[in-house]
């Protein structure tokens, strides 16, 4: 397993909408640093499901890996998720929080703020795409459309264009 560096990642991004929208600005080392869509407010003991503002595609060669980022685990917000994005998901994040704060005071994450690191590793052996329920969670019609037409194109021995209908009429958006 390798994970791609910066140069790769930007062509990735640029040409298959693995992070989309992006910002220059928020490519950090081997990586991109995820923000969140919405401001958000933990107290303590709270847990959140924050929702990233970018959209994630992991192609099918690669395997996506979040942290967070040690700014927020100073302050005592924890990440409950997984370290894994599927190869083959197209979504928006949700980021599973919760403020274990010693102090416990609230934490504020505010819309825009850099909150997760995401890396993608190749893979190594046939891949395993992801045809869970949460494709195309939180992604407007636009979106959905966008990336299913991607899939297509780009997969189409991987992504069945009628699978990918389905996905997209079934998937999650609030």
């Amino acid at each position: 397993m390798t994970i791609l560096g910066k140069n790769l990642l930007m062509k990735l991004v640029e040409d298959r909408k693995c992070i989309h929208p992006f910002d220059y600005a928020l490519f950090d080392g081997d990586g991109y640093v995820l923000t969140v869509k919405e401001e958000t407010i933990l107290h303590y003991l709270e847990h959140r499901n924050v929702i990233s503002h970018e959209v994630v595609f992991t192609p099918p060669d690669l395997v996506g890996h979040l942290t967070a980022k040690s700014k927020y685990g100073r302050l005592g917000l924890s990440f409950l998720n997984s370290v894994k994005v599927h190869s083959g998901f197209v979504g928006r994040l949700a980021l599973e929080l919760v403020n274990l704060n010693n102090e416990r005071f609230p934490i504020t994450i505010k819309r825009g703020d850099p909150l997760i690191h995401i890396e993608f590793s190749r893979r190594e052996g046939e891949p395993s795409v992801y045809s869970g329920q949460y494709m195309f969670q939180y992604l407007s019609d636009e979106e959905a459309q966008m990336y299913a037409n991607l899939l297509s194109k780009h997969y189409p021995d991987m992504f069945k264009k009628e699978e990918l209908e389905k996905k997209f009429k079934e998937r999650v958006t609030t």
